[in-house]
């Protein structure tokens, strides 16, 4: 007789049999001389949009052995049900995949990565109108902080030496960084290698937002799941993860205390990019969009890129992923604040054990006190140290329960000590 553990892992090794082709940015790669044919013409006020091919794209015996996957998941065994929802997430992305430049990729990617349309807290504010809200609120600070052309000057070879010096945290596995100029992100990070955008420069503040980012959430989440004995589908990058992978990972870069207003600025505007795609804007509006931002020509036409690759530059048509920032660092942060808050202490140290989302966790719960699901290898450093995480999100939920009032009336004269009476 099957056992529960046979089970589940024969299913979960189909599962990434299935899934093993299937990868999304390697497919939205723009040509190599784009980005400086486009910034020359627009410097030369001739700006024209530009020209995209995608190669057509086939998954279709991947897709059936999907489904076939999917159609053995008990869905009412969480683990099972696990593996039905991976395998469902790598279908729609095939699917996505299949669809480049349609509207139809437009939908898929709305599905899968949400909308900046979507609400992001309980009072249903939503993405876009807490973008636009920290853009405005930043907007006088972003000008004495702006980077300009001189501020680009680290070259990717140099922000791939520092990250490789810090792989070493990871004994046991040989992570390589490599530079690669086809690359539209800064940084894409796996298992074992962490791809670093060639042919463009960095700032002083990248290199340690990469390093947690990528290397202390992406390269080590994905190794965790490796390492599982029985559920080695945690090691995939499947896309119903990608919300709390780039949650988690903005997450590190605040409590790191790496991140800046530079950062939070690109995040935002991209959540206000994709709408603007989504609402008709081509490339080149959007373009001018991210350089009145205060973005330089190469990062604006690096942040328009991210909004557009796998779409339209006609608009109309955008790659609504880069939504999930935001949204997945609100989820994140909540997250971690109810488990401390609630004694859920291990909650933290089980989001790592692999590519998770963060509700998987309550559900695997069991999994992971009866040994099916392993513990994880690595933890990032701030995590280890769980006195001053709770410190801080107790800091972050006691301030927010408080009427602190306006910010001008913080700069007020403060009260003089009662006279003796």
């Amino acid at each position: 007789m099957t056992t529960e553990r046979e089970r589940i892992a024969a299913l979960d090794a189909d599962l990434v049999k299935a899934s093993k082709g299937i990868k999304v940015l390697s497919h939205l790669g723009w040509p190599k001389n784009c980005a400086n044919e486009f910034i020359e013409s627009h410097q030369r006020g001739e700006a024209r949009l530009p020209e995209i091919r995608y190669a057509k794209v086939s998954f279709a015996d991947e897709r059936r052995a999907l489904k076939k996957v999917m159609e053995r998941c008990d869905r009412s065994h969480p683990v099972e049900d696990f593996i039905h929802k991976t395998a469902r997430s790598y279908d729609r992305v095939a699917e996505l995949i299949e669809n480049l430049g349609t509207p139809r990729f437009r939908d898929l990617s709305v599905a899968i990565y949400g909308s900046p349309k979507d609400a992001v807290a309980v009072d249903h504010t939503t993405t876009l109108h807490a973008a636009q809200r920290l853009m405005e609120s930043t907007r006088d600070f972003a000008q004495r902080c702006a980077h300009d052309e001189a501020d680009y000057c680290v070259t990717p070879e140099a922000v791939a030496a520092a990250l490789r010096k810090e792989c070493e945290f990871f004994t046991g596995h040989d992570i390589q960084v490599v530079v690669d100029p086809s690359l539209s992100a800064k940084a894409a990070a796996g298992a074992l290698r962490i791809r670093i955008r060639g042919g463009t420069c960095f700032t002083d503040d990248d290199t340690a937002q990469l390093l947690h980012h990528e290397l202390f959430v992406h390269s080590l989440t994905a190794l965790n799941g490796r390492e599982q004995p029985v559920l080695q589908s945690l090691g995939l990058g499947a896309p119903r993860t990608t919300r709390t992978q780039e949650g988690l990972a903005l997450f590190a870069e605040l409590i790191t205390n790496s991140i800046d207003i530079n950062r939070l600025r690109r995040i935002a505007a991209r959540c206000v990019g994709i709408d603007l795609a989504l609402d008709g804007a081509n490339f080149i509006e959007v373009f001018r969009y991210f350089l009145a931002t205060g973005q330089t020509d190469s990062e604006s036409f690096s942040s328009a890129q991210r909004v557009f690759r796998g779409g339209d530059v006609r608009g109309g048509v955008p790659f609504t992923k880069d939504a999930v920032y935001l949204q997945g660092f609100v989820r994140i942060h909540n997250f971690l604040r109810d488990a401390i808050g609630s004694g859920k202490l291990d909650f933290p140290h089980f989001l790592v054990a692999g590519r998770l989302r963060a509700s998987d966790v309550p559900r695997l719960e069991p999994f992971f006190r009866s040994g099916l699901i392993a513990s994880p290898r690595y933890e990032p450093p701030w995590l280890t140290r769980r006195s001053s995480l709770t410190a801080f999100l107790l800091h972050s939920s006691f301030t927010n329960e408080l009427h602190l009032g306006s910010r001008s009336a913080s700069l007020g004269e403060e009260p003089e000590e009662a006279a003796k009476v």
